[in-house]
């Protein structure tokens, strides 16, 4: 396992290189170029920039998280192949710089959805919360009366300028059904996945977040079947998932140690995670720790372990703790603590089995 930390960049992170060096056994940075607008090819000479401040603190730059995906691929418009051809391009000036492994998701709209950024839990941290009724009673065009009226209206894990084209998006995508997008995710698979062969670059995607429709928009990375759906699309090594234990793990249906068995191979980065599932469906983020959440994280460390995994894992989300001022989800602390959470696990497994073999 080879441990990395998500990072966004000097200016942009409240988190800094040197204390990210501080953490045992974090081997590189999770970055993307996160100013440039999805569609547009990466300049290689700003990639370089940020080889250059990793190699400073020696860091490896091998994973990218994430190559957003222009909507009109998703939607299977005829403006995709140009930016398909921008993507091709985006991987081949990665592949120059050694990155093995570009993150990305295929969901539509939105990447991830909260209702409160800041929830406290009982031993008085903050932590990322979902709560399901308010979610599932929004009215998508009460949404778009509200940014009509106040343009300086934001919702949690919601960008702005997203928001701003949030009534056209919708009129778009209500004739798009789950095999539609299916289909659009294949036609871009066939389409990348040879260029992401010949630059020893492994595509994984991340799974939705949450793993259901939002607002009656498709959503199709979801559970245990739909990856194994996705992996047969174009059976490649470079055709890979992201498998997120937290946002997979809100969906007690999915059992998350069966599918880093039966994926194994597939997994080329990991983000394990902890969520609090209730039973009304809401859900917080909490500690790494297996006993502060549901996501059974030691059999899901236990299972990496079995299976030999060599590819790359971070932390994920955590919690704002020691009133820590922080990119929501993304503090210094608690993840500096999952780290450490995660080795304890993955040590203790290494110890048992070379007791085993004495």
């Amino acid at each position: 396992m080879k441990m990395v930390f998500r990072w966004y960049g000097e200016g942009n992170d409240t988190v800094t290189l040197p204390q990210i060096k501080q953490i045992p056994g974090v081997e590189g940075i999770v970055w993307a170029l996160h100013d440039l607008p999805a569609g547009e090819v990466w300049p290689l000479d700003r990639i370089l920039e940020v080889r250059q401040l990793a190699d400073q603190h020696g860091f490896h730059i091998e994973v990218v998280e994430s190559v957003n995906i222009h909507e009109d691929i998703k939607l299977g418009l005829p403006t995709r192949d140009g930016y398909i051809d921008n993507y091709k391009k985006t991987i081949e000036n990665l592949g120059k710089v050694g990155v093995k492994v570009i993150c990305y998701n295929f969901m539509p709209v939105f990447d991830w959805i909260r209702t409160d950024l800041f929830k406290e839990l009982e031993d008085g941290s903050t932590a990322l919360f979902y709560e399901k009724v308010k979610v599932d009673s929004m009215d998508p065009m009460e949404l778009v009366g509200k940014i009509a009226a106040n343009p300086d209206f934001t919702m949690p894990g919601w960008e702005p300028a997203r928001l701003k084209h949030l009534s056209r998006f919708f009129e778009a995508y209500k004739q798009v059904t789950e095999e539609d997008l299916w289909n659009n995710l294949q036609y871009f698979l066939e389409q990348i996945i040879p260029v992401a062969e010949i630059n020893d670059i492994k595509m994984a995607v991340h799974p939705d977040d949450p793993p259901w429709s939002i607002f009656g928009l498709p959503r199709i990375m979801t559970s245990q079947e739909n990856i194994r759906r996705l992996l047969k699309l174009v059976d490649s090594p470079s055709n890979g998932v992201t498998l997120c234990s937290g946002s997979l793990g809100v969906n007690p249906n999915n059992n998350l140690p069966d599918m880093v068995r039966e994926f194994a191979d597939r997994i080329p980065f990991a983000h394990i995670r902890n969520v609090r599932l209730y039973e009304n469906g809401d859900f917080i983020e909490t500690s790494h720790r297996a006993a502060d959440g549901t996501v059974d994280i030691c059999g899901i460390v236990k299972a990496y372990h079995e299976n030999g995994f060599t590819g790359y894992a971070r932390p994920d989300h955590g919690r704002h703790i020691w009133n820590e001022q922080c990119r929501p989800g993304y503090g210094l602390y608690d993840r500096a603590l999952g780290i450490m959470y995660l080795w304890g696990i993955w040590d203790s497994l290494e110890r048992s089995k070379q007791e085993v073999t004495l």
